[in-house]
Order: C-alpha cells, then structure tokens, then sequence
C-alpha cells in the first residue's frame, strides 16, 4: 500500500495553538538531520534515551575545551570552576522538581542506581526481617530486582499489588496489602510499558497513614510532565538524564533531608569523607555523603543545558502537546489490520506497547527500521508485566517533544509496509 492510501486519523493537530511547534524544534537536534538508510529518521524510542539538543552537545564539549578538572578538591582556577559549573546543574535540579533544598539531591548514575542506593542504604538502617516491601506488577526490572535482593539478604517479604484489566493499579488491592508491617512503597510514577500515570500523590497519602515511605521511580514522568516532589510528599524520587535530553550516565536521587541525614552512606570513597584514619571515618555532609569518588563531572555539568531547554518549554505546555500526539496516534494505530494495544489507562503518557497480529515484534522492528523508524521491541526490561499481558514482546512507540503527526504517519504507513512484506 503506498504511503498516500494510508488512513490518517481526523483530529486537531497536536501542535495547533502551541507555545512551541515540534517541527521548528527538530532544527536543534542534529542526529534528527541524519538519513537512516535513505530515509528521514522517524525516531519513537525515547522511553529508552532521548536525543540531544544541540546546547547539550556544545555544553559538553565546552566542559572539556575550557572547564576540565576535577570538582570540589581543588583551589585552582579549573577547579573551582568546574565545582562551580556542577553546583549549578544541582541548583537547577533542585528547582526543576520543587526540593526545598540542594541537600536532597543526590547525583548518580542513573534511574538504577538511585534505587539500589535507597534499596540498601535504607534496609541497613530501617528494614528489619518480617518487615514487607510494596511493588506494583507494571515495575521496571530496577525497582524489583534490588528489593527483591534487599528481601533475601534481610528476611523481608517482596509483595505485588496487581493491575486492572485496563492496566492501572488495582487500588483495592493496594489498599488490601498495605499494612503496619509495609516500610516501604516503590512504585513508577509512569510506566515504561503501559504509559499508565500512576497516582503518586494518593499512594504516597495512604502509604505515610501506615507509617511506610515512599520512592518513586520518576525515568518516565520527568521529560514528560510538570514534578513537584514537595506536593507529591514522596520520600524519595529517582530519575536519569538521558531520558529528558541530557546525556548518559548521570541520575538524580531525590531525598527527604532528614531521611538521608539518618541513613549510612552507599559507598566509601574519596570525597564522601570529612576525615579519615584507620581508627575511624567520618562522613561527608549532605549530599557529599552519597557521592563517592569522581563523579561524572562534565555530564553533569552539561545536563544544565537539558533542564534549560525544557524549561524554556514549559513542561505543562509539553504534557499537553504529548497527550494530544499520543491521542492522535491511539486512533491511528487502531486502525490498522491486526494492531492490538495494550492497556486502557485513563491517563497515558509518552508510551503506547502494541503488537501487529502474525508478526513477531522484533521481525516488525526490523521491517520499520528499513522505513528510517527506530521503535523498541522486546520485554522493555519489564518481563512480570509481559507474562501479565500474555506475551513474551510487544513493539513500543515512544514520544518525545520534537515528535510530530507526520512521525505517526510514517509509523501507521511502515505498519501496513508489513502487512504487506508478510503477505497479511
């Protein structure tokens, strides 16, 4: 079928009316410049990494041509430069999801680390055997295999809230396993299959009346809607750079002061230290104390960049525009031959999992990436959803904010390109 039969969905244009246009934002990102086998590059895999504005890449390479030295050692020039390049990015942080203080804002390595650090830092304190651990069944594999190790090595119980036939949370199953014996909740803020927007605020509410607390796994709600982590009362909030326009390698660990005050440092090292001899060490203050070694400097530094450009954006005016190209493609993809998507949430953000019925996903990956479109296929490092929904895969269509209708277009249009290759 060529691209001109291809059924296209009548509704608003996503962008009609907005602050920014999607299309005029493409100019800043070079890589969406690139041709990908003959073709303009369609790129729907940003719950995995998003692409980089051109201000990151150039705050990167400024970093290393006039800033390169190591932070918070040094009384030289660079040094102190540099140190003071990587506090901003924290400030900028801090003020990006509404921490009341720079404290609370631990940097890492990721989505991942953040969780392993609150997994084991605050079991050693705080968990004690027979206590219990709430996940819910749309987890990514970072925030169910640390507890799951925290659970083995500690005596404590793992419990699973389930979903809803639409894909939310079963709130009357959460409520049901929710008790005085429950320390702590870990729970995406959205998932990275479904796209289904979790109720943090109710879940955090209902966990601190039983005296739990509460870490929320923020990868995919942070590049897509407006965090305030103050309103949302949570205890703990983990997200990565890479995900929002920033670079890789570099992850953010919000923390309550007082919590992070009480629990033992991660890992031992340089510069997590206020002295050391080999009697006894003392600590770092916050957020020192988490930070171990050298951290990755010009990452962090050029992340600043990233959080510039969304709030240039605004990140209500990017909720609303991505909900509008998301409810555009909803209606495309339905009708196609054969689609079937999976879960119903009232609230979806930036993630539709769909398969195409007779086409194994990764076989429909392969078809598409011959159009120029980068979709993920696979598990999406979420197998107990998977086996929730019946399936080993699903292919994933992902939204960023230079993504247009005419990218969904060219999706529908490469998904009867394998209808047709498969003879279907």
């Amino acid at each position: 079928m060529s691209r001109l039969s291809v059924p296209r969905p009548r509704l608003a244009e996503p962008n009609a009316g907005s602050k920014w246009q999607a299309e005029a934002l493409r100019d800043e990102f070079p890589i969406l410049q690139r041709p990908i086998r003959g073709k303009g590059l369609v790129y729907l895999d940003n719950a995995a990494t998003t692409q980089k504005p051109r201000a990151v890449i150039e705050a990167l390479r400024r970093f290393y041509e006039e800033l390169n030295a190591n932070v918070h050692r040094g009384i030289h020039y660079l040094s102190e430069q540099a140190t003071q390049a990587f506090e901003q990015t924290r400030s900028a942080v801090q003020r990006f999801i509404g921490a009341r203080s720079t404290r609370e804002i631990i940097f890492t390595r990721g989505t991942t680390e953040s969780i392993n650090l609150v997994a084991w830092s605050f079991s050693r304190r705080f968990l004690q055997p027979g206590d219990e651990i709430l996940i819910t069944h749309m987890e990514h594999h970072s925030n169910i295999v640390p507890w799951q190790m925290v659970c083995e090595e500690r005596g404590v119980v793992l419990r699973t809230v389930p979903l809803t036939s639409e894909g939310e949370l079963n709130w009357s199953a959460f409520e049901r396993l929710l008790s005085s014996k429950t320390k702590v909740v870990s729970v995406a803020h959205v998932s990275n299959v479904l796209g289904t927007v979790n109720p943090v605020r109710e879940i955090v509410r209902a966990a601190h009346a039983v005296g739990a607390k509460v870490l929320v796994d923020g990868a995919q709600a942070v590049p897509h809607l407006p965090v305030d982590v103050q309103e949302l009362d949570c205890d703990f909030y983990a997200f990565s750079a890479h995900k929002m326009y920033g670079p890789t390698g570099v992850g953010v660990l919000y923390g309550k002061e007082e919590l992070l005050e009480a629990m033992p440092p991660y890992q031992g090292g340089g510069d997590m230290i206020a002295s050391v001899s080999f009697e006894r060490t003392t600590y770092n203050t916050l957020p020192y104390k988490f930070e171990a070694g050298t951290p990755n400097i010009a990452d962090i530094v050029a992340f600043r960049a990233a959080i510039d450009f969304l709030n240039r954006l605004d990140m209500m005016e990017v909720y609303t525009q991505e909900e509008k190209l998301t409810k555009y493609a909803l209606t495309a993809l339905h009708e196609v031959p054969g689609v079937v998507i999976y879960g119903r949430p009232a609230h979806r953000c930036g993630a539709i999992a769909f398969n195409l019925d007779g086409i194994h996903p990764h076989d429909l990956g392969t078809v598409l990436d011959q159009e120029g479109i980068a979709i993920r296929t696979g598990h999406h490092c979420a197998q107990p959803l998977m086996d929730w929904l019946g399936v080993a895969a699903t292919a994933r269509a992902s939204f960023g904010v230079y993504n247009t209708v005419e990218d969904v277009d060219r999706l529908v249009a490469g998904l009867y390109r394998a209808r047709e290759f498969f003879h279907l």
